[in-house]
């Protein structure tokens, strides 16, 4: 009904081409790519949420440590 045939996707893919070159359609995919690999990786190296809140509850435990032993010397 209202759907696109594969001669009007080729009209379309001409136009885009002459408008942009291939050389810079070219770079867009490879761009394109590497971003989502980079995605991809970012999403897969997940650290667990619980280490990082460890991490600044004991460097604040140390903290407070570390104000009453002030306190006790002066």
């Amino acid at each position: 009904m209202g759907g696109i045939s594969i001669w009007q996707l080729l009209i379309i893919v001409a136009i885009i081409v002459l408008l942009f070159g291939t050389k810079k359609l070219r770079t867009l995919g490879t761009d394109l790519g590497e971003s989502v690999k980079g995605f991809k990786k970012a999403m897969s190296d997940e650290k667990p949420q619980d280490a990082s809140f460890e991490k600044v509850e004991a460097k604040e435990a140390a903290t407070t440590e570390q104000k009453a032993k002030e306190k006790e010397q002066a």
